[in-house]
């Protein structure tokens, strides 16, 4: 019976934390060396079972886990900044981040949600912030595209990323510049030939389907985040539901005449009442987007983070965390949000002082969550076709990258903290 005893002590104990009443914080503020790995560390933590406190606004949105040596260890490989602390430390900063007189909170992070990454079959990592955000900080995810998106596949995973994808079916407007250029029609035959594949007479057809499926998935409950023209496309393509709003060298006929006023707003996620643009070889879609007509200048380009209550909207707070809240702008295809075209109940969690952008927004639907960032790569201010990718080693510790990684981990709280 001893032994048998004895044993079953030996067992617990392994299970357990080796350092009893110790715990590792990683601290999200000026002093962290590797922001952006440290997502990836949480992430790594989650998928082990250990689960994690987001103390959000305390040090920037740090990190509170129990002591285990293999998390001291990953976090020195992979060069993140922690601290091993007693269990009185712990309580000490638990109850300053409780405190009613704080404008903080805990979140507990209990599980690593599954991460998709909606990308055409000609996709390099580089082309896209959000998953050279991934690659950097060592967080899985899968691909998928139209096929998977048509056939139901959405529904086995709890986070899906947009590419920057033209939903509008005009294949990114590139045509006044590009048409001519290998790439533009490799991308034309592609998107022509899966159309074909899944029974669609047009690509412009085929999109709307896509951005059906999608809007269903999040109705359901799932999480989606998008970038740049995946934005604004998106709900230009819910709108045009029931016109045509393509020229003929995008789907081989004229557009509706009318196809301005046979928008259905009732159908869009965040905008509504905007104006399309229908010069095929002009470089926009519509008037949501506030591009700089002639470029910006990165030196006089900033946004402010909005700064909400942790307690009272966890949420926005969460896909706010950061060691700064003024950031560096940057363009792309869809830069900003033009605000008055906005709808009322979606949340603007960052936007440019004293002007009428919004960079940063968020918005519930059904029982899941949409949240949209304007620009091509927070590091690349005018990233351009063909230029080389970001090193996020020389960004460690990115402020404009920290919100794409905020949206990985919100799935990943405790479901009742995400009730807002």
């Amino acid at each position: 019976m001893k032994r048998i005893l004895l044993g079953l002590v030996l067992l617990l104990s392994a299970a357990a934390p080796l350092k009893s009443q110790q715990n590792i914080l990683i601290e999200m503020d000026l002093q962290q060396a590797d922001h952006l790995k440290a997502y990836g560390i949480v992430y790594w933590a989650l998928t082990r079972g250990v689960e994690v406190d987001w103390l959000l606004n305390y040090k920037g949105g740090s990190f509170l886990t129990s002591y285990y040596p293999f998390i001291e260890n990953e976090c020195r490989v992979r060069g993140v900044t922690f601290r091993a602390i007693d269990g009185g430390t712990a309580a000490q900063i638990i109850a300053q981040v409780e405190s009613p007189d704080e404008n903080m909170e805990l979140v507990r992070l209990e599980k690593a949600p599954k991460i998709a990454v909606y990308v055409p079959p000609n996709f390099q990592p580089w082309d896209d912030a959000v998953t050279l955000a991934l690659e950097y900080a060592e967080v899985p995810y899968e691909k998928l595209w139209d096929e998977e998106v048509i056939q139901g596949k959405l529904d086995e995973y709890d986070w899906l990323h947009l590419h920057h994808e033209d939903f509008s079916g005009q294949y990114g407007k590139f045509y006044g510049q590009f048409s001519t250029y290998p790439w533009y029609i490799q991308q034309v035959a592609i998107n022509e030939a899966m159309a074909k594949r899944l029974g669609f007479k047009k690509v412009s057809e085929l999109k709307k389907a896509v951005a059906r499926t999608i809007k269903d998935y999040v109705g359901g409950g799932g999480f989606m985040f998008a970038m740049c023209s995946a934005t604004d496309t998106f709900d230009i393509a819910l709108a045009a539901e029931n016109t045509d709003i393509c020229d003929v060298m995008f789907d081989g006929d004229a557009p509706d005449a009318n196809c301005q006023s046979h928008l259905d707003f009732d159908r869009t996620f965040a905008f509504e009442k905007f104006k399309l643009i229908m010069n095929p070889y002009e470089y926009e879609y519509s008037d949501i987007d506030m591009t700089p007509a002639f470029g910006g200048r990165p030196d006089n380009d900033y946004f402010t983070l909005f700064d909400f209550s942790a307690k009272y909207d966890p949420v926005p707070s969460m896909l706010t965390q950061n060691h700064v809240n003024v950031i560096g702008g940057f363009l792309g295809q869809t830069t900003a949000f033009r605000k008055e075209l906005i709808k009322k109940y979606v949340t603007v969690l960052a936007e440019k002082d004293g002007a009428d952008e919004v960079k940063y927004l968020h918005g519930n639907y059904g029982r899941g969550t949409f949240t949209w960032y304007g620009g091509h790569d927070p590091e690349d201010y005018q990233h351009r076709v063909g230029d080389p990718p970001t090193d996020l080693s020389l960004h460690k510790n990115s402020p404009g990258y920290r919100l794409i990684l905020n949206n990985i981990l919100f799935p990943a709280a405790r479901k009742k903290q995400l009730k807002t």
